[in-house]
């Protein structure tokens, strides 16, 4: 009994805390990510007042939140809108991996973490916060920019990148050899693969089939589904986030529409939990030692973010105005980062990975908003000063350019789709 009363008082504590941090964020304007990282830190080990009693319903609850995370991204898209991003945005896919998952890769080899670790903090680097970067474009009123959509499709191909990606570390985090770890990504792809074109070809029948007007009845459908399907994925080798991400493809129109409604509360409330069970993982006395190359990481990967949307949206013809915008909007890191953190830590490869995960995100997701604001001003500043924007008689080719920047400052903006 008295067991029973120190839980409750313990993870009540933990979700009212929470909803004052999240208010607290909200008022001020940015992503609450960093001040749950902060509050996993002052009650974990080492921390200000460790927690005994609720660290096991934490745990589950973080693992629920990640599946969450997951099956919410993939009720953004339809398969047909992951086929048609595949083909026409996947050059700017390449780049962003190469511009940001060599960073993190070479700083692991270079603090001598070994070959493993380089590819897990290889995706720390690489994947933006789709949670923070989606809040930004929201709050900043550029959701119609022109360059929006070379943004959402820079993190489309970086979700879907996750899909091959999560099979992979999973694998080489268990220690499987190269025929085993084949097999897993084998069967991830064949997965993958398989739940795309049924979701094409049959996404209307399936859709029906979880459909149900009663609100109450699609909200356990649709969870028990996930979480079956994350199950099954998980006993197969398959990281059970990639199974989540996959049930959200293949739910499609009103289904997908109604289960976002009834799940975001849901998801809010588990992903929030799984953020302080990260920083409960994480002594705060290990952060100090990986300052520096959490430092030096953020700055070379926020360098390399801003060159990618820079040359992504440079690509699809947007303005230099449009260019800045794209690369100062995709710094942000967060959840996937630590979720990918997270698996090492679990594994136990590398004990200073999880610091240095936990400092790099909470200086980028606080970072990420500033740079999105003001990356565009100082660089046009900065080339003014440089004379590289000195005035002068334009060229017929920079004429469609210069209407495009006449339209943005007048408001004129492109409308773009579902994310």
């Amino acid at each position: 009994m008295h067991s029973s009363a120190v839980f409750l008082t313990e993870f009540g504590a933990i979700i009212l805390g929470l909803g004052l941090l999240g208010r607290f964020a909200a008022r001020f304007r940015f992503s609450p990510i960093p001040l749950y990282l902060l509050a996993g830190l002052a009650f974990g080990e080492g921390g200000l007042l460790p927690l005994n009693t609720s660290e096991e319903f934490v745990a589950t609850g973080a693992e629920i939140g990640v599946i969450l995370l997951l099956l919410m991204l993939g009720l953004e898209y339809t398969a047909s809108d992951l086929v048609s991003n595949l083909k026409t945005q996947y050059p700017a896919g390449l780049v962003d991996m190469a511009f940001n998952a060599v960073p993190g890769a070479a700083m692991a080899l270079l603090l001598g973490w070994g070959p493993v670790a380089a590819v897990v903090l290889a995706g720390v680097t690489w994947v933006s916060s789709s949670g923070v970067i989606a809040k930004v474009l929201g709050d900043l009123g550029r959701l119609g920019n022109r360059e929006t959509p070379v943004i959402l499709s820079i993190l489309v191909l970086e979700d879907l990148s996750m899909a091959v990606y999560l099979p992979i570390i999973t694998a080489l985090l268990a220690g499987t050899g190269f025929a085993a770890g084949g097999i897993t990504l084998a069967i991830a792809l064949g997965v993958a693969g398989l739940v795309l074109l049924l979701a094409v070809r049959y996404g209307r029948h399936i859709s029906r089939f979880v459909s149900n007007e009663d609100p109450e009845k699609l909200l356990l459908v649709v969870l028990g589904l996930t979480l079956l399907v994350a199950g099954v994925a998980q006993q197969l080798q398959v990281s059970a986030a990639v199974g989540a991400f996959l049930v959200g493809i293949a739910l499609s129109g009103e289904v997908a529409e109604g289960a976002h409604n009834l799940l975001a509360p849901l998801r809010d409330l588990f992903a929030a939990v799984f953020f302080v069970f990260f920083g409960l993982h994480t002594d705060p006395s290990s952060i100090p030692p990986v300052l520096l190359p959490a430092l030096v990481l953020a700055a070379v990967t926020a360098l390399t973010k801003i060159a990618t949307g820079y040359w992504a949206a440079k690509r699809a013809g947007i303005s230099a105005k449009g260019r800045w915008r794209a690369g100062g909007t995709l710094v942000a890191r967060g959840e996937f980062s630590i979720v990918i953190a997270g698996l090492a830590v679990t594994a136990g490869i590398e004990p200073s990975l999880g610091p240095l995960a936990t400092a790099y995100v909470l200086i980028l997701v606080i970072l990420g908003p500033l740079a999105a604001r003001y990356t565009e001003p100082v660089a046009l500043r900065l080339t003014a000063r440089l004379g590289r924007s000195a005035p002068r008689d334009r060229t017929p080719a920079e004429v469609p350019e210069a209407r495009e920047e006449l339209r943005e400052s007048v408001g004129g903006q492109d409308t773009v789709g579902r994310r």
